[in-house]
């Protein structure tokens, strides 16, 4: 798209996909995030929902946050690192009844069986009332070269699909619509929970409110990176974590 001043410009995503050319424009953001908007609602989020997200660093967590904050969904995302009684403590805690998540994802040589994870997540949570009623997964390790053989964990995870909770990102949006008018919401409606990390006592859900984040996270950096339009910008930040939200997402979009 054109920015005003004849440059073409797009928001660079670097991912271990190899098939991925590292960079997703504007536009194409923008159609993907309208039509998980869509598959959201039709799966009767509304706004004020919580979905919590359990996912490796991939385009799908930016277009899972932002569909959220355009249906006025509070979106609670949870990092990829922890284990399924952190996971639970997280949904039962935001009483989120959507969860999405990915497949898996390689550390290095190791394989994190986030879907295995989940499922025990998900499980654990409905134990203590709490139950997730739709989860949509994103088949992450299938477009990886990957180190190793990935037929046991493929029969793991189909062993523990649940139809009619179950479903994958790919089939969710081949289906949707990629135009949708955004909710209008109240400047202080909430935006997205996220959780301390648990270190010192129980995890505290920090919620932030639309405007006065967006206004802050935009203005930040603005004025404290100095973002300039022919400047590439870099965040080694996970988006699990606040700076991630603030400066791989918000800041740079806003």
């Amino acid at each position: 798209v054109d920015n005003g001043h004849g440059d073409k410009v797009a928001f660079y995503w670097v991912g271990n996909d190899p098939n991925d050319k590292g960079s997703i424009t504007y536009a194409q953001l923008l159609a993907e995030v309208c039509k998980f908007a869509n598959a959201l609602e039709g799966r009767g989020v509304k706004p004020g929902d919580r979905v919590a997200l359990y996912m490796p660093m991939i385009t799908e967590l930016v277009v899972a946050m932002l569909a959220c904050a355009r249906i006025g969904a509070v979106h609670s995302i949870v990092f990829g690192g922890y284990s399924a009684d952190s996971l639970a403590t997280r949904i039962l805690d935001a009483g989120a009844r959507v969860l999405i998540t990915a497949d898996g994802v390689y550390r290095g040589t190791k394989l994190i069986k986030l879907l295995e994870i989940a499922n025990s997540a998900m499980s654990k949570a409905a134990e203590q009332g709490c139950a997730v009623k739709t989860h949509i997964c994103v088949s992450h390790l299938g477009r990886l070269h990957t180190p190793g053989d990935l037929t046991k964990h493929k029969e793991s995870v189909e062993a523990g699909w649940v139809t009619g909770r179950d479903e994958w990102w790919h089939a969710v949006m081949k289906t949707s619509n990629a135009e949708h008018s955004a909710v209008m919401m109240d400047s202080e409606a909430p935006l997205f929970m996220l959780y301390t990390s648990g270190s010192t006592g129980k995890p505290k859900g920090v919620l932030h409110s639309t405007a006065g984040y967006m206004l802050y996270a935009a203005t930040t950096f603005k004025y404290s990176f100095d973002a300039q339009l022919d400047d590439v910008y870099w965040c080694t930040a996970d988006i699990g974590w606040i700076t991630g939200h603030s400066y791989v997402t918000y800041g740079p979009l806003l």
